[in-house]
């Protein structure tokens, strides 16, 4: 029996160490250059955006694994960049003030219900991606919206404006009424129902 099939699936063509310091690089080139892109990169606000990322995994594969497509070349790429990725989760939990370093600092969008241009053409995030944005959070328009915030992580937060005491009495009155006219109308089947 054949048995050339199990050495192409599992013998290296490149040594150990290789296999284990490609990922490794390009682990620390892609937190890099995604921080260096900005936060609106790992928003993914458009489809530009989503192709980038597509991309960008397909186009450092081959950095990854090199010419080595067996089983095990995968294996210890894979595992290396899950110990690597836990490693540094752990490390920037112990040290916060090297991890927000690193994230950034989250950015204001909107701020007392007015829109900040200028925080938005620093982030370039145009007017209709950050209502979009809203849109999918449940708010109508931008104007239903107190603030927003772009996190470090790339995510858009979004606090809703408080009614003014004007608009909250006015929404209780209009509750009222309605019940009103709800009651009246059973009272009317009521009545209709006995005559």
């Amino acid at each position: 029996m054949d048995l050339t099939f199990l050495n192409n699936m599992f013998a290296l063509s490149l040594p150990i160490l290789e296999k284990i310091l490609r990922p490794i690089i390009v682990y620390a080139f892609l937190v890099i250059g995604l921080r260096l892109a900005g936060k609106r990169e790992l928003a993914q606000l458009n489809p530009f955006d989503l192709v980038v990322l597509l991309t960008l995994s397909n186009a450092v594969q081959n950095a990854i694994i090199g010419d080595d497509n067996t089983v095990t070349g995968g294996v210890i790429g894979g595992a290396t960049l899950l110990v690597v990725n836990y490693v540094v989760v752990r490390f920037f939990y112990s040290h916060q003030r090297i991890a927000q370093r690193i994230e950034g600092q989250p950015d204001e969008l909107i701020v007392q219900g007015a829109v900040q241009a200028d925080h938005l053409r620093k982030e370039l995030i145009s007017v209709p991606e950050l209502e979009e944005a809203a849109r999918k959070q449940g708010f109508g328009s931008l104007a239903e919206v107190e603030s927003a915030v772009l996190e470090s992580c790339g995510d858009v937060s979004f606090i809703a404006k408080e009614p003014t005491p004007e608009e909250a009495r006015h929404q209780e009155l209009m509750a009222r009424l309605d019940q009103l006219t709800r009651e009246l109308a059973g009272m009317r089947a009521v009545q209709m129902a006995q005559s």
